[in-house]
């Protein structure tokens, strides 16, 4: 079994805080990171304070402040250790859910 530390409400607080801090890193205010990434200051705002926001919007941003290449990384395959484990994962793709 699996256990997670952290909840998505956490995480989500989390990656607000630390944009928050990218920004006031660049000496950015709000209306300048908004208007380079295209992102509504009001959209910017509800994600610093509420950490809502749309993954479009949340992209917009990491790449007015040079961040996306991270986000580009999440959700790649798992490294494999095997030749066996190679061939079972090229195999074993389904090619939709079954449950």
């Amino acid at each position: 079994m699996e256990y997670q530390l952290l909840i998505p409400g956490e995480i989500a607080k989390m990656l607000a805080a630390r944009l928050k801090v990218l920004r006031l890193s660049k000496k950015w205010k709000r209306t300048t990171l908004a208007e380079r990434s295209g992102v509504s200051v009001a959209s910017l705002i509800r994600f610093e304070q509420k950490s809502q926001i749309s993954l479009d919007n949340l992209l917009k941003l990491l790449s007015a402040l040079g961040r996306l290449d991270e986000i580009e990384k999440l959700l790649l395959p798992s490294a494999v250790e095997s030749i066996d484990e190679l061939v079972k994962q090229e195999t074993g793709k389904p090619k939709r859910g079954l449950i």
